[in-house]
C-alpha cells in the first residue's frame, strides 16, 4: 500500500472516529434522561474530557474545539429529529391500504442525503481543529485514537467469536439428528 493511500486510510478512521466521538457526545444528554448516566457514552465521554484535558490548548484551539462540539451537537440533533420525521412519515403510509414505496422510498433518500452533508460538516469542523494543533498535541490525538481503535477491535473481535460459538452451538443438534 502506498504512503498516500495508508494516509487517506488513516485520514478516514481518524474522521469516522470523529464523527463517532461527535454522535456519543451529542447523544450523551438524551442517553442520561432515559437510562441514567454511565453507559458506553459516559466512558467515552469520559474519555473525550481526559483527552481534552492533555491537550493543553491555546485560547484559538480551545475556540475550534467548541465550535466541533457545537457542530457536532446541533447536527446530531438535526439527524435525530430527520429520523423521527421519517419515522412518523412511514407510520403515516402504512395506514393507507397500498403503500407508496416510491415516496417512501424518495423520502428516506432525501433524509440520507441531507444527513451525509451533516455529517460530512461536523468532519469538516473536527478536521479544521485537528489540523489546528502542533505536532506533540496531534501525537497525543493519535495515541489515543490508536487506543480507541485497539479497543474496538478487541470488543469486535469477542463479538465474532461469541457469533461462531452460537452459531455451532445452534448447529451441532441439528447435525446429530
Amino acid at each position: 500500500m502506498s504512503t498516500k493511500k495508508i494516509s487517506r486510510v488513516l485520514a478516514v478512521a481518524a474522521t469516522a472516529l470523529a464523527i463517532g466521538a461527535g454522535a456519543a457526545y451529542a447523544a450523551q444528554p438524551a442517553h442520561e434522561a432515559r437510562g441514567g448516566p454511565g453507559g458506553w457514552h459516559g466512558h467515552f465521554m469520559k474519555e473525550l474530557t481526559q483527552l481534552h484535558d492533555q491537550l493543553k490548548l491555546n485560547a484559538d484551539q480551545e475556540r475550534q474545539w467548541q465550535a466541533a462540539l457545537d457542530t457536532m451537537k446541533q447536527n446530531h440533533e438535526a439527524m435525530r429529529a430527520d429520523h423521527e420525521q421519517i419515522k412518523s412519515q412511514f407510520k403515516a403510509a402504512q395506514q393507507q391500504p397500498i403503500l407508496d414505496l416510491n415516496a417512501m422510498a424518495a423520502a428516506h433518500q432525501q433524509i440520507e442525503q441531507k444527513d451525509a452533508q451533516l455529517r460530512q460538516q461536523t468532519t469538516d469542523t473536527w478536521l479544521k481543529f485537528y489540523n489546528g494543533l502542533n505536532d506533540q498535541q496531534k501525537t497525543t490525538v493519535s495515541t489515543a485514537l490508536k487506543q480507541r481503535f485497539a479497543k474496538m477491535e478487541a470488543r469486535h473481535e469477542k463479538m465474532r467469536e461469541r457469533w461462531e460459538h452460537r452459531k455451532g452451538a445452534a448447529s451441532a443438534p441439528a447435525a446429530s439428528q
